[in-house]
């Protein structure tokens, strides 16, 4: 879901993007502000992923403003002069709308902000996840994951050269925290790395020294990731 907010003079302005927004699925529309100060104050605390700015506003133009941000941010410029497309097409700006803003112009400019958004967060996917056990917090890489064993409503994390992990989680609920373009499920009691596996035969995998059967249930499943790498 991008988070955006929305920065235009005109309340009414404000109340038509709201409205565009809420036909878009992937956008949620956080705050709307009237006054640049404000803005600035919300986006310094709290940065979202696209931010749509009017350029032409009494107090500080939109794209001195957008100059001014402390973090990257997505914008689409929103006007009702269109002189000023060149120099907000400068500053990288994914899209430029001339108000009034039609619904499929302004589908044409998100569709660009979540193209451009996924292939953002497809470069900084976070490779870890952290665990409770042993009254902590233990960080662990998902590139040192052997495997993981299910034992009724507790786990153990087999970590390549580290102690393993025993907390009380099912295996269900750690399989949704893994990427599931590497992690499988191939037994009820086990998830496997694809990146792992060294070795397959008569149905058994075999990690490290470890052999793990797959079951039928699941086999299909394994088997489609596996032909997919």
């Amino acid at each position: 879901m991008i988070k955006a907010i929305a920065l235009d003079d005109e309340p009414l302005a404000l109340e038509i993007l709201q409205s565009l927004c809420d036909t878009i699925e992937y956008i949620q529309l956080e705050k709307t502000f009237t006054k640049s100060d404000e803005a600035f104050k919300y986006l310094k605390k709290y940065p979202v992923d696209l931010l749509f700015l009017d350029i032409n506003m009494p107090s500080i133009s939109g794209l001195d403003f957008y100059k001014k941000l402390p973090h990257k941010t997505m914008v689409i410029f929103t006007t009702a002069y269109s002189e000023f497309a060149v120099e907000g097409f400068t500053l990288s700006a994914t899209d430029y709308l001339l108000k009034p803003i039609s619904l499929s112009r302004f589908q044409q400019a998100t569709e660009k902000a979540y193209s451009q958004w996924k292939l953002q967060n497809q470069n900084i996917e976070q490779q870890y996840l952290f665990i409770r056990a042993d009254y902590s917090l233990i960080k662990i890489l998902f590139s040192d994951i052997l495997f993981i064993e299910g034992l009724d409503d507790y786990l153990k994390i087999h970590i390549q050269n580290q102690k393993t992990v025993v907390a009380r989680m099912t295996l269900k609920a750690i399989l949704q925290k893994l990427p599931e373009t590497e992690f499988v499920r191939v037994h009820r009691s086990f998830i496997i790395p694809v990146s792992k596996v060294s070795k397959i035969r008569n149905k058994i995998i075999f990690i490290d020294q470890t052999e793990i059967p797959i079951s039928a249930s699941y086999e299909e499943a394994f088997f489609a990731l596996l032909d997919g790498k």
